[in-house]
């Protein structure tokens, strides 16, 4: 064998041990079989949610009375049935609601088109015993179904005996917190 025909069998030799080393090592570590574990994890915070639709929560609604009516009518709250609040299991929710659109030194219900006031009070309870002051947080006792929350929403408008017929409203913001 000549010379030049021996170095070209030795580089073909040696390209091809090349290949099947890499070979054997390309298949030895798909061989390989690693075992390692991982862990997944939550955190879950308390929290609460509005679902539905509208921006209006509600009506307090203190009925229809004669111009002439005097003294104090309930009200009671309405919530929006197209709104549904609802809370984590062990959630503190706190209420505050504010002073209204026509407050003065009383939360007030103006004629539609006029300034004529009627003040009322907005409470807790139906006894009307624990008055929601303005932007004070309230705690609110919600029970272990949390999925369906009303507000406890009571009222008390004073009717001053001598009132214009007419629509009286009043727009209150209440503020969530938890």
């Amino acid at each position: 064998m000549k010379t030049r025909e021996w170095c070209a069998l030795k580089v073909a030799l040696q390209s091809l041990l090349a290949v099947v080393l890499l070979w054997g090592l390309i298949v030895g570590s798909a061989n390989a079989i690693i075992t390692a574990q991982f862990k997944a994890q939550a955190t879950i915070v308390a929290g609460c949610a509005v679902l539905g639709t509208g921006s209006l929560f509600g009506t307090l609604s203190f009925g229809t009375y004669p111009g002439t009516g005097t003294g104090g009518v309930n009200g009671t709250f309405v919530q929006n049935t197209s709104l549904t609040l609802a809370c984590t299991p062990g959630v503190t929710l706190n209420m505050a609601i504010n002073g209204g659109s026509n407050f003065t030194t009383v939360r007030n219900v103006m004629q539609s088109g006029n300034s004529l006031q009627l003040p009322y009070r907005i409470y807790t309870d139906a006894a009307h015993t624990n008055e929601i002051i303005v932007n004070q947080n309230v705690p609110l006792n919600i029970s272990s179904s949390n999925n369906n929350i009303i507000l406890p929403i009571y009222g008390v408008l004073q009717l001053n005996g001598f009132s214009p017929s007419g629509s009286y409203t009043d727009t209150l913001t209440v503020t969530l917190t938890w």
